[in-house]
């Protein structure tokens, strides 16, 4: 009887032992997989974290600070920025195509004149794109006038290049201050509509302020960017006109020098 006591003693400890051996590696194993899903969710915390750190392209940058600033009158500045833009690009091109070899052309006038190919030279003028050679022309047609008429002529047609030069240089103008005019407006307009939230809210709530007045200077930063971008390029393009200008005025002077030099030798062959 002690003996089977005994065993079956032995037989409730061993079983004991082995139910708390189980719930020992059941609870080890569980806390081996907390430690790793809390690893797993760091790492992927952290991914976001990198991803969320990384640096917005330019792109992303304007077209994000667009949509936070007054649509309506952000909408408005880009167009100004589009518009100046086309005037512009219109006026490069346009002078960049009326910008020649002046001292080779007016060495071929001077050639073919005092040959005595009068013909020839206002035919090389009229195939000659740009205003110097459209005033060469001018004063080749009058070759056989008084030089005074000639020197009128060619002044006339002159200041009728040099109109045609600065066309369009006006809407340029006019772009370059709209776009600021715009900006403070959206920028006025953006200041009343959070005083209006801060007036709807009942309290002076820092964080209101603070966001009324972003979306109000926005449209400011932009109308002043699209003038000063618009601006470079109307000095370049004046810059331009004043060297067309420049070629126009001497061209003449030379123009006239030969018109003298072949009159001197008409009236010696007489």
């Amino acid at each position: 009887m002690l003996t089977r006591i005994k065993v079956a003693t032995i037989l409730l400890v061993l079983s004991v032992m082995t139910g708390m051996a189980q719930t020992d590696s059941m609870t080890i194993t569980d806390r081996l997989d907390s430690m790793a899903n809390a690893q797993l969710m760091i790492g992927v915390d952290s991914d976001y974290a990198d991803v969320a750190m990384q640096p917005q392209s330019l792109h992303k940058k304007i077209k994000t600070k667009f949509i936070e600033g007054n649509a309506g009158f952000m909408a408005l500045v880009a167009l100004a920025l589009v518009l100046g833009l086309a005037f512009c690009i219109e006026r490069i091109i346009y002078l960049s195509l009326s910008h020649i070899n002046t001292n080779k052309l007016m060495e071929d006038i001077d050639r073919l004149v005092s040959e005595g190919n009068v013909e020839g030279a206002k035919e090389l003028c009229r195939n000659t794109r740009g205003p110097v050679a459209s005033i060469c022309y001018q004063g080749l047609m009058r070759i056989n006038e008084d030089i005074d008429e000639i020197e009128r002529s060619i002044a006339s047609y002159g200041s009728v290049q040099s109109a045609n030069l600065e066309k369009g240089c006006s809407w340029i103008t006019l772009f370059i201050a709209i776009a600021p005019s715009l900006g403070f407006l959206g920028t006025v307009i953006g200041m009343v509509m959070a005083f209006d939230q801060i007036q709807m809210a009942g309290d002076l709530n820092a964080t209101v302020v603070a966001a009324g007045m972003k979306v109000a200077l926005i449209t400011t930063i932009f109308g002043i960017i699209v003038a000063l971008i618009l601006q470079v390029f109307y000095n370049y393009i004046l810059s331009r006109i004043e060297n067309l200008v420049s070629q126009m005025e001497e061209s003449a002077i030379t123009l006239l020098d030969i018109t003298v030099k072949f009159k001197s030798e008409k009236i010696k062959r007489q």
